[in-house]
C-alpha cells in the first residue's frame, strides 16, 4: 500500500471522542485529525510522541488530515488506522506474499457465513469453480497494534464479544469442513512475537484456545512500514 504523497510526520497530543486526535505538524500547526480506530489503543497515545498523518484533497470531507501511525510506549511504529488493514492483506493475497495461502487464486472479501449473522472478512478459493469445502477457506482478519515490553505483541487491546463472535463462526466453518484462518495482522515494527491478551478478555482469550485445538489455524504476519508504503512481508511467531 502506498502513500502518494508520503505521509506527513507530527507529534501526537491526544485523542478525544474517539474519532478525533491533535497533533502538531513538524511545522508547527496545530491540526486535528480523523482517528480511525474505535479501539482502546492502548500504549499507542504517548504525547509527543512521533506520528504520521495522511493529508486529502477531497474538499468534502470536514478534517482534512488522517492518523495513520503513531509511535507506541515501547518504540515501534503502529498503524493505527483500521481501515487500511483488510486492504493490505488484500494485497498480499493477491501479490502472493502469505505462503501459507498462496494456493487460492480467488478472494472474496466480506463475505456472509455463519449462524450469528456474520461477515468474514475473506472467502478464498482455489478456482472460481471451487464448491467442495477442502478448496475453499474462511479468514478474519484483526489488526494488532498493543506492544508489550521486550517484542511482544498482544490481541486484543480491550474487551472485544465481536472478535469472540467472529472465532465461533470460524469454528463452525471449520467443522463444515471448510479451511478457517484467524489472521492476525500485524502493524508494529517494534513486535516480533504475539501472544493472546488473556489479561484484557479471557473469554477471547479462551475461546481462542477452543477453536485452534478444533483445527482453527492462526496466522500472524508483520508489516515494513515508512513513510512512504506499509507492506505485509513477514511471518510472525505466535503462543497462545
Amino acid at each position: 500500500m502506498k502513500f502518494d504523497p508520503p505521509l506527513l510526520q507530527g507529534r501526537f497530543q491526544r485523542r478525544y471522542k474517539r474519532f478525533f486526535a491533535d497533533v502538531i505538524l513538524d511545522s508547527g500547526e496545530l491540526v486535528v485529525a480523523h482517528c480511525p480506530n474505535t479501539g482502546s489503543m492502548k500504549n499507542c497515545l504517548v504525547k509527543d510522541g512521533c506520528c504520521w498523518l495522511s493529508e486529502s484533497d477531497n474538499t468534502k470531507r470536514k478534517l482534512k488530515y488522517t492518523l495513520e501511525a503513531v509511535t507506541s510506549e515501547f518504540g515501534g511504529m503502529a498503524g493505527v488506522n483500521t481501515g487500511r488493514t483488510n486492504k493490505l492483506v488484500s494485497k498480499a493475497l493477491n501479490d502472493s506474499l502469505i505462503d501459507e495461502l498462496r494456493a487460492y487464486s480467488v478472494i472474496e472479501s466480506e463475505v456472509r457465513f455463519g449462524e450469528e449473522n456474520s461477515r468474514l472478512d475473506f472467502r478464498l478459493s482455489r478456482s472460481a469453480e471451487a464448491v467442495n469445502p477442502e478448496d475453499i477457506c474462511y479468514m478474519e482478519v484483526k489488526n494488532l497494534t498493543l506492544a508489550l515490553e521486550g517484542g511482544l505483541g498482544a490481541f486484543p487491546d480491550a474487551v472485544t464479544s465481536r472478535g469472540a463472535k467472529h472465532l465461533r463462526e470460524l469454528l463452525l466453518a471449520k467443522r463444515q469442513g471448510f479451511r478457517a484462518v484467524l489472521f492476525f495482522c500485524v502493524q508494529h515494527t517494534g513486535v516480533n512475537r504475539v501472544t493472546v491478551a488473556n489479561e484484557i478478555d479471557p473469554v477471547y482469550a479462551e475461546t481462542l484456545l477452543e477453536v485452534m485445538n478444533a483445527g482453527v489455524e492462526v496466522l500472524v504476519y508483520g508489516t515494513r512500514m515508512s513513510t512512504k508504503e506499509f507492506v505485509i512481508n513477514k511471518a510472525i511467531p505466535f503462543s497462545c
